[in-house]
């Protein structure tokens, strides 16, 4: 069974900075895509970045979150990472990690059929 528990959320100002990391388990992890999304009350779930299977040498970004956000991964402890910097209120949502075995990457947020419980992030202006 795919275990996916998401940590590190917070309240943060305007500028600031938050490290959301997932365990994983129940998966190959290196065989497994992996992503964070993220969701607003009344708005569809969205991918806010990805990372391919294996090295994770591969990564994918919304266009929201560009320059600011970083995925990476350590396969040592069946763990995702999602740096977050120069957060801003539009920022504030669930944030959802998520998997996807038997394919190498996914770049949109149907690909994924296991979820986290999610991690509040709230950013104040």
């Amino acid at each position: 069974q795919v275990q996916l528990v998401e940590s590190g959320g917070g309240l943060v100002q305007a500028g600031g900075s938050l490290r959301l990391s997932c365990v994983v388990s129940g998966v190959t992890f290196r065989r497994t895509a992996l992503g964070w999304l993220r969701q607003v009350p009344g708005k569809e779930r969205e991918l806010v970045a990805a990372i391919s299977w294996g090295d994770g040498s591969i990564t994918h970004y919304a266009d929201s979150v560009k320059g600011r956000f970083a995925i990476s991964k350590d396969n040592a402890k069946n763990t995702v990472y999602l740096q977050m910097d120069s957060l801003r209120p539009e920022d504030t949502a669930v944030y959802y990690c998520a998997a996807r075995t038997e394919i190498w990457f996914a770049t949109t947020h149907q690909e994924y059929n296991d979820w986290g419980r999610g991690t509040r992030v709230t950013v104040s202006s």
